[in-house]
């Protein structure tokens, strides 16, 4: 009897023996999962200027690839807005300005460190009719002669300011103050000339590029406007710096470069 007490003793504690081996594997296994499996997913919100959006787009695609975990979100519009939503608290990881001086006034007030800003990119400006114009206009100098042109705000939107600069240079812009339409931005100062809305504007030359309803008729003289350059930073207040720093410093690669040129626009690094 005492024989089998101790068999049936033994059984038991082999049983729970086992048991607790086949728990502590399944917890073992279930931990090494979780470790090789899926990163944490982390959102980052790039604030960027309008002309950017189709290039920024095609290098989105790429960097997912790369970095699965990663969501990239954009904000896009006029850089005097987007900066104004920075300044005002607006939760952004990282900003990516058409004008210096939006950019710099962040890094003035502390948002954005110096050394985690960079001038990337460079564009161009230019005069754009819709294709079937009956206009004639050939140059900034044949403005006079349409009834409509649109720029965009020059107080907010850095293309509107380059226009108005260059056109005040050149003294074309007293014979057609009257006629200018302002839009929010570069983008809807492109959709007002596919539609022909107006009869000529003011654009970034990487934005009339993806347009096959405009013709671009001429090109702004560099010097009678401030140059064009792009400037990208990390927001001081990211929620997540290393994930930010990681497209910032992807944005800067010799992939995301030459998309950036095949859109139109000049390499600064």
């Amino acid at each position: 009897m005492k024989k089998q007490y101790l068999l049936f003793f033994s059984l038991i504690v082999l049983f729970l023996s086992l048991a607790g081996c086949s728990n502590n594997d399944q917890t073992k296994k279930s931990g090494e999962e979780k470790q090789e499996g899926t990163e944490e997913k982390v959102e980052l919100t790039i604030s960027a200027a309008a002309s950017l959006q189709d290039a920024l787009i095609d290098i989105e695609a790429s960097f997912e690839k790369e970095h699965p975990n990663i969501l990239v979100n954009f904000n896009f519009g006029a850089s005097g807005s987007l900066q104004q939503q920075i300044s005002q608290g607006a939760p952004v990881d990282l900003f990516f300005s058409a004008a210096e001086d939006k950019f710099d006034k962040l890094v003035q007030d502390g948002l954005i460190e110096e050394k985690n800003g960079i001038d990337l990119v460079g564009n161009e400006l230019v005069l754009v009719v819709p294709k079937d114009s009956a206009f004639g206009i050939k140059s900034f100098n044949d403005l006079a002669e349409a009834d409509k042109v649109s720029i965009g705000t020059p107080e907010s939107v850095p293309a509107g300011k380059y226009a108005k600069e260059s056109l005040e240079d050149t003294g074309i812009w007293k014979n057609i103050e009257e006629k200018v339409v302002y839009a929010k931005d570069v983008r809807q100062v492109l959709t007002y000339v596919e539609t022909n809305n107006v009869d000529a504007g003011i654009v970034y030359k990487t934005d009339a590029l993806v347009s096959e309803k405009v013709n671009i008729v001429d090109t702004a003289d560099e010097n009678t406007h401030d140059a064009i350059i792009y400037p990208l930073g990390v927001v001081k207040d990211t929620s997540h710096p290393k994930e930010a720093n990681l497209f910032y410093d992807y944005l800067q690669n010799e992939k995301s470069m030459s998309i950036f040129e095949e859109y139109g626009f000049k390499g600064l690094k």
